[in-house]
């Protein structure tokens, strides 16, 4: 059963985040309101607590692919631009295919438009992947969802999880959605640039899925923050 919190915060999440070559610098990002809710009505719900600047999110869910998606989303509604970032500090694995990272969704219902950029809990091979990172959307409602794969499947990863350092980061840009992996949070590699064509606002925010129906995989973020250019 689908449940909605609200959960008010009184501090201020924040990173600070430079790129040599661009002078990127984050802002204090207030996160003073927070929608919580599981999506797909999981068999598992969903749980926020707030610890250590950050958020740690516990969520069960049969997966965020295929034409419907059950997970737990920890989420603003937000219009416009934005370049968010954040550290994945670590993620329990009970399923190979387990996901967290950050989401752009169209609207709460279970097989929408979105943008996922999202990480496993280990570099393990996966189909057409030898790191930890992958890009997932749906271009139209109720469609098959697809994904974006690393340059290559075999040899080193060229974006692997390295926790508690994994930097994951969404940036819009109308509708030019591009994602970004670092170790440091301070310099950042492409990992793709989409282009898909969501409304001004949209729902951002974290998104977790076990993947197993019958256990719940735990994402513990932290350093939560935006971009000012």
């Amino acid at each position: 059963m689908k449940k909605n919190l609200y959960i008010l915060i009184t501090m201020f999440l924040f990173v600070s985040v430079s790129n040599a070559q661009n002078n990127l610098k984050a802002k204090p990002v207030p996160v003073k309101s927070f929608n919580h809710t599981d999506i797909g009505n999981p068999v598992i719900a969903g749980t926020v607590t707030v610890s250590d600047g950050g958020f740690d999110i516990t969520a069960g869910g049969a997966d965020i692919w295929g034409v419907k998606d059950e997970f737990n989303f920890f989420y603003i509604e937000r219009m416009g631009d934005f370049d968010l970032v954040s550290r994945i500090e670590s993620l329990t694995a009970p399923h190979l295919y387990t996901k967290a990272g950050l989401m752009a969704r169209e609207d709460l219902t279970v097989n929408c438009r979105h943008i996922y950029f999202q990480v496993f809990p280990n570099n393990n091979p996966r189909n057409k992947n030898n790191g930890g990172f992958e890009f997932q959307y749906r271009m139209k409602k109720g469609e098959e969802m697809k994904a974006i794969y690393p340059g290559s499947s075999e040899g080193m990863p060229e974006f692997p999880v390295m926790f508690p350092d994994t930097w994951i980061r969404l940036q819009r840009a109308g509708n030019d959605f591009t994602v970004y992996w670092s170790k440091d949070g301070k310099t950042w590699k492409v990992y793709t640039t989409f282009s898909l064509e969501l409304p001004e606002k949209v729902y951002l925010g974290l998104a977790v899925t076990s993947h197993n129906v019958n256990d719940s995989a735990t994402a513990i973020f932290r350093d939560i923050g935006e971009i000012t250019h």
